[in-house]
C-alpha cells in the first residue's frame, strides 16, 4: 500500500478530507429532521451568547451555538453546550419550594402560585411603605420597603425594563444588577 492510498484511508478516518463530517453529525442532521429551531439566549452568564435551540413534539432535542451571532459567532461554553441536558433532565426541579412562617419543612408548590404570593406580598409591603410625599411635603413617589438585586445573566434591555417598572411603576428606590457588584 502506498502513502497516497494510506493517505487516503486515514483520512476518511480522522476528518483529514475536504468538507469533513462526523458521523455525529450525520446522525444530528436525520434527527434534527423536521424539527423546529428558535433563537434563544444561553440561560447561565452575562455574556447572553445566542443559542438556536431544537424542538419537536415540544420537546427540546438539541441546543447549539447561533452561527449569526456577532457575540459567540456559533461557539458555546460548555455550560451552555449542556443547555439541553438542563431543560431535559429528568432530575429538573420543577415546582417551587416553599417553607411557610414557622415550619419545620418544605413544600412543593406551583409556580403559578408563587408568582401570585410574591405579587400578593409586593402590592402589601408597597401599599404599607409607599411615600407620597417627604416630612417636607415635597413628592417623593417611592417606597423604602421593597429592593431589588438582580441577576448577572440579565442584559441591558432586561436591565432597562426592570428599572423602569420598579422605579416608575412601583417606586422602588433600590434596584441594583448583580453584575456590577
Amino acid at each position: 500500500m502506498g502513502l497516497g492510498k494510506l493517505g487516503k484511508l486515514l483520512g476518511t478516518h480522522v476528518g483529514m478530507v475536504p468538507n469533513p463530517v462526523s458521523q455525529r453529525t450525520r446522525e444530528a442532521r436525520s434527527r434534527l429532521r423536521g424539527a423546529s429551531a428558535t433563537v434563544s439566549v444561553c440561560p447561565y452568564c452575562a455574556v447572553g451568547c445566542s443559542q438556536v435551540v431544537y424542538t419537536k413534539d415540544e420537546r427540546v432535542i438539541d441546543v447549539e451555538g447561533n452561527y449569526e451571532s456577532p457575540i459567540n459567532g456559533g461557539t458555546l461554553c460548555p455550560k451552555g453546550a449542556a443547555t439541553a441536558g438542563l431543560m431535559g433532565s429528568p432530575l429538573r426541579v420543577t415546582t417551587v419550594k416553599y417553607r411557610a412562617p414557622h415550619s419545620d419543612h418544605w413544600e412543593d408548590r406551583t409556580l403559578d402560585w408563587a408568582m401570585g404570593r410574591i405579587a400578593q406580598l409586593v402590592k402589601e409591603t408597597r401599599d404599607v411603605t409607599y411615600e407620597a410625599r417627604n416630612q417636607q411635603s415635597v413628592p417623593v413617589n417611592r417606597t423604602l420597603g421593597i429592593g431589588h438585586l438582580g441577576g448577572a445573566t440579565l442584559d441591558n434591555e432586561e436591565n432597562y425594563l426592570i428599572k423602569k417598572l420598579f422605579s416608575a411603576g412601583l417606586g422602588i428606590v433600590a434596584v441594583e444588577n448583580q453584575a456590577r457588584i
